[in-house]
């Protein structure tokens, strides 16, 4: 009786132990290879790798925009107004009855 009562005191213990086991063999038995999947997807590994080289090829390749332009933002008041920064609605606002 008393070896049951400590085999309930430490019931999650072994339960998580057993869950551990079927994770590793699982693991190491149901799931395929790494070569398998890589041999699979390299096209697709290979095409990602070289969009995000381009994509860092022309991000440092492009000049910096000009920060002293006056480029116009047509949002920004929209934006200052909906952040409670800008006293007047940038539209004009129609009052109906």
């Amino acid at each position: 009786m008393e070896i049951k009562q400590e085999l309930l005191k430490f019931r999650y213990y072994i339960g998580g132990a057993l869950l551990v086991c079927l994770a590793i063999f699982s693991f190491l038995f149901l799931v395929p290879r790494f070569l398998n999947v890589l041999a699979y997807f390299w096209p697709l590994f290979l095409s990602t790798a070289l969009f995000l080289l381009l994509v860092l090829f022309f991000a440092k390749t492009q000049a910096p925009p000009n920060s002293e332009a006056s480029i116009p933002k047509p949002a920004e008041d929209l934006l200052h107004y909906v952040a409670g920064h800008h006293p007047d609605p940038p539209f004009d606002a129609h009052k109906s009855d």
